[in-house]
């Protein structure tokens, strides 16, 4: 999108496609861990349990969904997007209405699985990744508006649930997410009530371009020395970020920051993010995946340098706004990368497996940063030791793409 009235052309050309990838990443809500984390105090006092016991059942239902999703995420490359996507908001819903109910840690596992698998999982896989499969020309675009349903929950609903439960019980607030989900499904098919023939124009297009470029399968994918190559710069935001968020308490105590100036922070990070991939979905389309994919790390590498570095509290809006850059980057580029690296006839298959693996990369940051901290390690080393971890992912990244794409569609 080149300017803003094409970007403007093109949201109106596509509204209704572009609104159902926004509100799957928006409703996946009920299922990420900031939404869950609201009612942390409530689950454990209904079930008599501590943060510990709380802690490993979620960290095991969120490794076993990641496992999941890597059968469940295929299935999206056989299976019409409505019934997909609906199935995906009826395991989110059934176990919003179990997790209220759960009276044994059994039914908690089950419950945060469902959650897990349904939101965090299966809907976002489902917005996202039909962005990127449907729309060649502004791909990027189009996943990066996808995306921003994912800060829209997180702006919107943490007040509005705090409110909420001064007024009602907290079984009733995930009942009202669990009606919510439903009301959405019939809506879901009315937005896609011409997916039949986006799909068709979609083969129709792989087959008249089939003699001139090809799509990997995920078996192919695994053997490729690019995507081996691409994997530490991949996972390196989200494990950082789920670490140093995670370990914040001892972060700020070790500078002698505010609690509250680190928290407040949290908002421009959000800010950032969100400019980021309003921005980086058009800087994707006209620059390429290629010219970007080598320098999206350095603001998050700069990031950790600055926190090892800083004394002062203005190193914790550093921190914010430069991994938000990152962040918001990597939504539509990384996307966008496996599609134009890899195509578009797996993608389901090839994002379900970068998505497992982020996912098992992010339960094992705590408790990896959390052991060497435990060893005295100090907050300031492990800062400086991802900075320089970071520039090694960033170069490996340069590295993959030193020669050129190969031919897909």
């Amino acid at each position: 999108m080149h300017s803003l009235a094409a970007y403007l052309g093109f949201l109106a050309g596509n509204a209704r496609f572009l609104a159902v990838g926004f509100l799957l990443c928006f409703f996946s809500s009920f299922g990420q861990t900031f939404f869950i984390a609201l009612f942390g105090a409530e689950i454990r006092g209904s079930l008599d349990i501590g943060h510990g016991t709380f802690g490993t059942v979620y960290s095991l239902a969120t490794m076993a969904s990641a496992a999941l999703m890597l059968w469940l995420g295929a299935l999206l490359d056989r299976i019409d997007l409505r019934r997909y996507a609906a199935g995906a908001c009826l395991l989110l819903a059934g176990a919003a209405l179990l997790l209220p109910l759960a009276e044994s840690l059994g039914l908690l596992f089950l419950a945060i699985l469902g959650l897990r698998l349904g939101g965090q999982g299966l809907m976002s896989h489902a917005g996202v990744t039909s962005m990127a499969r449907y729309f060649r020309q502004g791909r990027g675009t189009a996943v990066g508006i996808a995306m921003i349903g994912h800060p829209a929950g997180e702006a919107l609903l943490p007040p509005l649930i705090v409110a909420s439960l001064l007024l009602v019980g907290w079984q009733a607030l995930w009942w009202g997410a669990a009606a919510l989900v439903l009301l959405f499904v019939p809506a879901l098919f009315l937005l896609l009530r011409d997916q039949r023939e986006r799909h068709a124009r979609l083969l129709a297009a792989e087959a008249e371009s089939a003699g001139e470029h090809r799509s990997f399968s995920r078996a192919e994918v695994l053997r490729d020395r690019r995507f081996h190559l691409l994997l530490p710069g991949l996972l390196a935001p989200g494990f950082l970020v789920t670490a140093f968020f995670f370990h914040q308490i001892h972060l700020v105590e070790s500078k002698g920051w505010e609690l509250a100036w680190f928290a407040a922070s949290f908002s421009l990070y959000a800010a950032v993010s969100v400019v980021g991939m309003l921005f980086g979905g058009p800087l994707v389309d006209r620059l390429g995946v290629r010219r970007l994919m080598p320098f999206y790390l350095l603001p998050l590498a700069l990031a950790c340098l600055l926190l090892g570095l800083s004394a002062g509290p203005w190193g914790a809006p550093a921190f914010m706004l430069l991994a938000g850059v990152t962040t918001g980057l990597a939504g539509p580029l990384l996307t966008a990368m496996w599609a134009e690296v890899y195509g578009v006839a797996h993608l389901g298959a090839i994002k379900a497996l970068a998505a497992s693996v982020m996912v098992f990369s992010t339960a094992l940051s705590p408790a990896a940063f959390g052991w060497l901290i435990d060893l005295g390690v100090t907050i300031d080393s492990l800062a400086l030791a991802s900075a320089v971890a970071v520039a090694l992912a960033a170069g490996l990244v340069t590295l993959a793409f030193a020669r050129p794409l190969p031919p897909t569609r």
